[in-house]
């Protein structure tokens, strides 16, 4: 069978699952709970701002669903990693390793504290950094002296950060790149923006690193309209986290007092109440995205021409966005152009960050797997239908 055949029936397949002739989008947000509610209550109270109990609630639910001792609630997950770098101490001159494939917000958000991003190879399987390109980068490129940092012996800059990235919901290898990180003495963040109620062997995506990130983006599984969170078992890191996304503004009845440069990040309590009302709805959610993603995979056994894309071994994965893998370019051009003209959603990969003008001049290691993803890869929708 064609290519054009597969497209064709997928089509129909989808518009069956969605149960609809009109427009299918790649991922949209499902309000089923007492999201209106929650969010006329916030209005009526007219605290609609940073300032309200929302914020403290959310926060409270997003470190318990993941586990974490203590989460920050932000106005972004691009704020979210930017914070979280800041206070790891990355710096005008230092680099950080990532992998290409990811949203741009990684990289920006390591451009936002004047380093310089590095990237490494990622998993077949898992999409994510690769730890084997990672050992092999820092033992071909790094070295640890004597005040204790990880410096780039190419470059003679500190590699301060590591960022992997759960991409499209799936866990990474997250255990061993951090041994691999604790070795070279590099701060561990874990991006999982995209992963909330992600597990890598029993535990939530996030919680290896120093501090994990995550997105409410309106794409997200869950979402606060924008929003995102830092976690971690560290309190005074959080400490430190929630006043610098405030403002960095000490407490004090009336007077304006702030004892460094802060950020206005800290999420508003309007969103938070959105957020309260989606995280009691997201293991319905994750659910329903797991039985989709079965759905998936079982019709596109009928297809040589596609493969369908499964959570990585020892995981669970939130299945965030349902993905195949075409022959080649060609054939994944042809999908994308044949299924939007049609009316339902699809995308490719993130646009590999090292092809970017900003980004193409930065050190990058043996990327072989990043490319050939990127050449096949559809996203196709992925929103929380129920099957029954």
């Amino acid at each position: 069978m064609s290519n054009r055949e597969l497209i064709d029936a997928f089509v129909g397949t989808v518009r069956k699952v969605y149960q609809t002739n009109d427009f299918i989008p790649l991922h949209a947000p499902c309000f089923q709970g007492n999201e209106k509610e929650l969010v006329l209550e916030t209005l009526e109270s007219t605290f609609v701002s940073s300032v309200g109990e929302n914020v403290n609630h959310f926060e409270a639910e997003v470190a318990e669903y993941t586990g974490a001792q203590y989460a920050v609630a932000v106005s972004s997950g691009t704020a979210a990693l930017h914070a979280a770098l800041y206070a790891m101490g990355a710096g005008l001159g230092e680099e950080v390793i990532t992998s290409p494939l990811t949203f741009v917000a990684t990289c920006n958000a390591v451009s936002y504290c004047g380093a310089t991003p590095i990237f490494v190879d990622v998993d077949n399987e898992t999409f994510g950094l690769s730890p084997e390109s990672l050992g092999e980068f820092l033992e071909q490129s790094a070295e640890v002296r004597d005040d204790g940092l990880c410096w780039n012996v190419d470059s003679n800059k500190i590699i301060r950060a590591c960022i992997p990235v759960h991409n499209l919901g799936h866990p990474a290898r997250i255990e061993a790149i951090s041994e691999i990180c604790r070795e070279y003495r590099i701060v561990l963040i874990e991006d999982a923006a995209e992963s909330l109620g992600s597990l890598y062997r029993s535990q939530h995506t996030g919680r290896v690193g120093k501090v994990g990130v995550l997105s409410f983006n309106g794409n997200k599984i869950i979402t606060t309209g924008g929003g995102g969170a830092i976690i971690t078992d560290d309190e005074a890191l959080a400490q430190r986290l929630k006043h610098l996304t405030t403002t960095a503004k000490q407490p004090h009845p009336w007077l304006f007092n702030h004892d460094e440069v802060g950020f206005n990040y800290r999420l508003p309590n309007l969103n938070a109440a959105l957020g309260l009302a989606q995280i009691t709805q997201l293991d319905t959610f994750v659910t329903r995205k797991r039985n989709l993603a079965d759905y998936y995979r079982d019709w596109f056994k009928k297809w040589s021409e596609a493969s369908f894309v499964v959570e990585p071994r020892e995981a669970r994965s939130n299945y965030w966005l349902n993905a195949i893998l075409l022959p080649d370019q060609c054939a994944r051009d042809e999908f994308l152009a044949r299924t939007n003209e049609r009316g339902v959603m699809t995308r490719p990969m993130w646009t590999p960050m090292n092809t970017l003008p900003m980004y193409q001049g930065c050190q990058q290691f043996n990327l072989v797997n990043s490319p050939r993803i990127e050449a096949r890869l559809v996203n196709i929708p992925s929103s929380a239908v129920s099957l029954n």
